[in-house]
């Protein structure tokens, strides 16, 4: 699902564009259980995106870009090491961890869900104020329902 295996997106079922932002919203959820420390997530709501290559009329796919602010800047590294410990638990694969190219050399977790049809990219921004994870989900390509339109928001 990611860039590393293949441009190819995976095919994540037939759905309404709100039913596959519900489901995204449910996959979010997860990952910030897993998250395991205090703090507090942004309220940002999934949208809706074309499927590359696609009719942009029956095909799409769903995005959530959200953030994690811990209580405490320490519990970042707890944070990024028990998403890395927990998420393969949870059927997720991860494809990438460690430093990126920027100066503060974030740390980078890039990790596949074959079953749900997603990938996430989560970065630790220690160095920003205030400190915190920086998640982005995107789904597999969805159709939409025969006599259904798609709801872009």
């Amino acid at each position: 699902m990611t860039d590393n295996e293949s441009d190819e997106i995976p095919f994540a079922g037939t759905s309404t564009s709100s039913d596959a932002s519900d489901a995204m919203e449910k996959v979010s959820s997860g990952i910030y259980d897993l998250i395991g420390v205090k703090g507090k997530a942004s309220d940002n709501r999934p949208g809706v995106m074309e499927c590359a290559g696609k009719d942009r009329e029956t095909y799409f796919r769903i995005f959530h870009p959200w953030s994690f602010y811990p209580a405490s800047v320490g519990d970042l590294d707890v944070a990024m090491e028990r998403l890395k410990e927990e998420m393969p638990k949870r059927g997720w694969e991860i494809i990438e961890y460690g430093p990126d190219n920027s100066k503060n050399k974030n740390i980078n977790l890039t990790a596949d869900n074959g079953e749900k049809k997603t990938s996430v990219n989560i970065i630790e921004m220690s160095k920003d104020d205030p400190p915190s994870l920086s998640l982005d989900l995107v789904s597999g390509c969805y159709k939409v329902p025969n006599g259904e339109e798609i709801e872009r928001f």
